[in-house]
C-alpha cells in the first residue's frame, strides 16, 4: 500500500499547486484565443465566442456561486493552493473582466467587420431607413408584443422575480404627472434571440441582396417599441441587464424517499438560487443600478459592466447558417461496412477487439450495437448506463424496442447528471413505461461509468459482449468531442461489466475486479501502485515513461505521486485539455513533467493513461479524469487494452501525434501560464486533429473503412 500520508507531509503544500478555479479560466482564455485565430473561418471563431460565454454562465454558476456560498459562511480556509474563498473571487474577478474587454472588442472590432466581408450584417435599429423601421415595427406588434409582459415596480407590485440567465430590459419611465417608476421587461427565450431582418422587411423597402444576410438582436427591436407596452407614458431610460443565479443546489439524497422527486424539486430551486452575478450595459446611469442591486441583494462586487452586446453565447445560432465556406471542411468518418449476410456485428468482435475514436470513426456502430441486439432472437439481454443522453436518443428507442420485445433490459439513467437532469427524468419514464428495469444511481455517487452489457446464446453457450467508452452514448456530442470506446468479447472484462452492474443495481460488496479498474473502489490506488511501480523500474536502471491524456488534473494525491516519480527520475507527458493543479517544470519538483493543452475543433474529451513498464507497454481507458469527485464521489470504469494492434494504434497514432502537436497545443508554464507550443524550425507545422481526419485506416481494425455522410 502507496503511504498516502507521506505524500502529502511532503508536497501538500501551497508552492506546489496551481488554483483550479484561476486553471479553468486559463482553459477559457485558450477557447478566446481560438476566436482570435484570423486564420480560423469566419464562423469557427464567432461559435468559439459562443463556447467562451456558455464556459463563463456555467463557471459562474457552479464554481462562483459555491465560493460566494463559502464567503457568507465566513470560511477562511484556504484550499491546498493556498487561496481563500475571497481572495479567489478577488482574482477571478480581474481575470474575467480583462478577458470580457478583450473579447467584446474582438466582436465589435473585429468580427463583425469580418462577417460583413462574407456578407453578414448585424443591423441596428437605428440605421434602418423609415421604411425598414415602419416594417420591423410592423413585425414586433404582430409577432413580438403579444409575447411581452411588462412587470411595473411600485409600492403596490413587488420587484419581479427574474429568472437564470435571462435578458430583460430595464425601463426608467415618467408619467404625465411627472412621477417617476421602474419596470422591467423580459426578453423571451421562446423567441429566437437574433433575427434575420431580411425575413422582416416587405420587398417593397428595398430588401438586401440575396448575397447578404442581415441580423437584427430582437432586444434592439423592443427597445425601440416600448412607447407601444407603455403608453401615455415617457421612456427616459431603457438598457439591457442580464442574471447568473447559483444552479448547484445540494441534493439532499439520504433524507429523500424518492430520488426521482428529490431531483425534480432541486430542479425547482434552481430557479430561485441566489443571484451570483448581474450583467448590464456600460450605459445604464447608477440610479438604475443602485435599483437593481438593492433588489436582486447583491453587491457591486457582483456586478459586471459590459462594453458591448450582452449575451454572446446565443451566437451559436449564426454558427449555424449553412454557409459552410466559412466553416472548417467537412469531416467523412469512417464507419463498419455493410455485415454479410452470415453474420453481424457480435460476430465482428468475437473475431477481434473493435476500437472506435470519435468523431473520426462513426458513432454508428454503437448505435447498431444495441439495435442489432434488440432485434436480435438470440439475446436475451442488455444492460446500459445513461450519463448525458441528448434529444431524440436512438439507443434509446432500441432499448425500449428490446423491452418490448420481452428481452431482459436493465439501465441506470444518471439523475444526478448536471444540467441533464430533466432530460434523464424524461427518459428514465420513457423507459419504465415499455418495461425496462431502471435504476436512478447510487446515494452519494454519480454513476458516469460508460458501459453496454449485451448477453447472448449462442452454439457453444452463453456469450457476453460489451463496449466500454471514455465519453457519452450521445449521438450528437459524438460528432464534437474525441472519445474513444472499445467493443469486446474479452471474458474477464465482461465477467466484470456484469459485476459493476450488479453494483449498481442490487446490493453487491464487490471490490476485487479480474481486468476492470472501478472507482471509488480501487481506481486511485491502482494508479498509485502503477505510478510507484514505474518508480521503482527507474532505481533499479530501467527508464520510466507515463503518458497520461485527460480533461483535468486535480486530485492531490495523484499530483504528489507524479512529483515523486519525476523526482526518481521518470519523464511524465500529461495532455490535459482544462484544469490542471500541478506546476510542470519546477526545479526541485517537477523537471521532468511536462504538460500541455490542446484546445481546438473538436472538444479533447478522451482519457488515456500510459504506463511504461519496462518495455511492457500498458494502456488504459477511462471514463475518469484525476480529480477527487472522479476518484471518490463517481462510479467510474477504467480498462486496459491487451490486444496488441490497438494498443500499437493508440500510442503511436494518438498519443504520440498528440505529444507532436505544435499548432493547436499550448505549453503550461511554471507561472499557471500556457504559451503556444512553438514548432522546431525547419520542421513542418502539425495539427493531430487535421491529421486524424486524413489518417489511413488502420491495419486493426480493417473493418473500419467506409465513409459516412460528412460532418460540418
Amino acid at each position: 500500500m502507496i503511504d498516502e500520508k507521506e505524500l502529502q507531509i511532503k508536497y501538500f503544500h501551497k508552492q506546489n499547486f496551481i488554483n483550479r478555479d484561476l486553471s479553468w479560466l486559463e482553459f477559457n482564455r485558450r477557447v478566446l484565443q481560438e476566436a482570435l485565430d484570423k486564420n480560423l473561418p469566419i464562423l469557427e471563431r464567432v461559435k468559439f465566442i459562443s463556447i467562451f460565454f456558455s464556459n463563463l454562465d456555467e463557471f459562474y454558476m457552479i464554481r462562483v456561486a459555491g465560493l460566494k456560498e463559502q464567503v457568507l459562511a465566513d470560511v477562511i480556509e484556504p484550499t491546498i493552493d493556498g487561496l481563500t474563498p475571497r481572495e479567489q473571487l478577488i482574482e477571478i474577478r480581474e481575470i474575467v473582466n480583462e478577458m470580457l474587454n478583450q473579447i467584446n472588442a474582438l466582436w465589435e472590432d473585429e468580427i463583425i467587420p469580418e462577417l460583413e466581408k462574407s456578407g453578414i450584417y448585424f443591423k441596428a435599429y437605428n440605421d434602418l431607413n423609415e421604411h425598414e423601421k415602419k416594417s420591423v415595427d410592423e413585425f414586433f406588434n404582430k409577432e413580438i408584443y403579444p409575447v411581452l409582459t411588462p412587470l411595473a415596480f411600485d409600492p403596490g407590485r413587488p420587484f419581479p422575480y427574474i429568472s437564470n440567465l435571462s435578458l430583460s430590459v430595464a425601463v426608467f419611465i415618467k408619467k404625465a404627472g411627472g412621477e417617476n417608476h421602474f419596470a422591467r421587461v423580459k426578453i423571451p427565450g421562446i423567441l429566437p434571440r437574433v433575427l434575420k431582418l431580411d425575413s422582416i422587411l416587405k420587398p417593397e423597402n428595398g430588401s438586401a441582396s440575396t448575397q447578404q444576410i442581415q441580423y437584427i438582436w430582437i432586444d434592439d427591436i423592443i427597445k425601440n417599441n416600448l412607447n407601444t407596452l407603455f403608453p401615455g407614458l415617457e421612456i427616459q431610460h431603457a438598457h439591457l441587464f442580464r442574471l447568473t443565479r447559483d444552479t448547484d443546489i445540494e441534493i439532499q439524497e439520504d433524507e429523500a424517499d424518492d430520488l426521482l422527486e428529490e431531483i425534480q424539486e432541486n430542479i425547482r430551486r434552481r430557479k430561485f438560487g441566489k443571484v451570483v452575478r448581474l450583467e448590464v450595459e456600460r450605459t445604464m446611469p447608477d440610479f438604475m443600478l443602485d435599483v437593481l442591486i438593492e433588489n436582486l441583494e447583491i453587491t457591486k462586487f457582483d456586478l459586471q459592466i459590459i462594453n458591448g452586446q450582452l449575451g454572446l453565447s446565443d451566437l451559436i445560432k449564426i454558427y449555424e447558417l449553412p454557409f459552410h465556406h466559412l466553416k472548417e471542411k467537412p469531416l467523412h468518418p469512417f464507419t463498419l461496412p455493410t455485415i454479410e449476410e452470415d453474420e453481424n456485428i457480435f460476430s465482428l468482435i468475437k473475431k477481434n477487439d473493435i476500437l472506435l475514436h470519435h468523431p473520426y470513426d462513426s458513432f454508428s456502430p454503437v448505435i447498431d450495437f444495441i439495435k442489432t441486439a434488440s432485434e436480435d432472437p438470440d439475446v436475451l439481454a442488455i444492460k446500459q448506463t445513461l450519463y448525458r443522453v441528448g434529444p431524440n436518443s436512438p439507443i434509446i428507442k432500441y432499448l425500449i424496442e428490446a423491452a418490448e420485445r420481452k428481452k431482459q433490459v436493465a439501465v441506470l439513467v444518471e439523475l444526478k447528471a448536471r444540467f441533464d437532469e430533466e432530460n434523464n427524468i424524461f427518459w428514465a419514464r420513457e423507459l419504465e413505461k415499455s418495461g425496462v428495469h431502471v435504476v436512478y444511481g447510487l446515494v452519494g455517487l454519480k454513476t458516469h461509468a460508460k458501459m453496454s452489457l449485451v448477453v447472448r446464446k449462442e452454439i457453444d453457450g452463453v456469450k457476453r459482449y460489451v463496449h466500454l467508452g471514455t465519453g457519452n452514448y450521445n449521438a450528437q456530442t459524438a460528432k464534437l468531442y474525441t472519445d474513444l470506446g472499445l467493443f469486446t468479447s474479452d471474458p474477464d472484462l465482461c465477467a466484470d461489466v456484469s459485476e459493476v452492474f450488479n453494483y449498481l443495481t442490487g446490493y453487491s460488496q464487490q471490490n476485487n475486479f479480474r481486468k476492470l479498474i472501478v472507482a471509488p473502489i480501487n481506481t486511485r490506488q491502482k494508479f498509485l501502485e502503477m505510478i510507484y511501480r514505474e518508480i521503482e523500474n527507474v532505481k533499479q536502471g530501467f527508464k520510466g515513461h507515463l503518458i497520461f491524456k485527460m480533461n483535468s488534473l486535480v486530485d492531490p494525491t495523484i499530483i504528489s505521486a507524479l512529483y515523486d516519480a519525476s523526482e526518481a527520475g521518470v519523464r511524465i507527458d500529461l495532455i490535459v485539455r482544462g484544469i490542471c493543479c500541478l506546476i510542470p517544470q519546477k526545479n526541485g519538483l517537477s523537471d521532468k513533467i511536462f504538460v500541455k493543452s490542446i484546445v481546438g475543433r473538436f472538444l479533447e474529451h478522451s482519457r488515456i493513461y500510459y504506463f511504461y513498464n519496462k518495455d511492457e507497454e500498458e494502456v488504459y481507458l477511462s471514463s475518469a479524469d484525476l480529480m477527487q469527485r472522479n476518484l471518490d464521489r463517481r462510479v467510474e470504469t477504467t480498462f486496459p487494452i491487451h490486444n496488441k494492434e490497438i494498443k500499437e494504434r493508440i500510442i503511436n497514432e494518438i498519443l504520440n501525434n498528440y505529444l507532436k502537436d505544435d499548432i493547436k497545443s499550448r505549453v503550461l508554464l511554471p507561472t499557471g501560464k500556457y504559451v503556444f507550443n512553438q514548432g522546431i524550425n525547419g520542421n513542418e507545422a502539425f495539427n493531430v486533429q487535421e491529421f486524424l481526419m486524413q489518417r489511413e485506416t488502420p491495419k486493426e481494425t480493417a473493418t473500419i473503412k467506409h465513409r459516412e455522410k460528412s460532418i460540418s
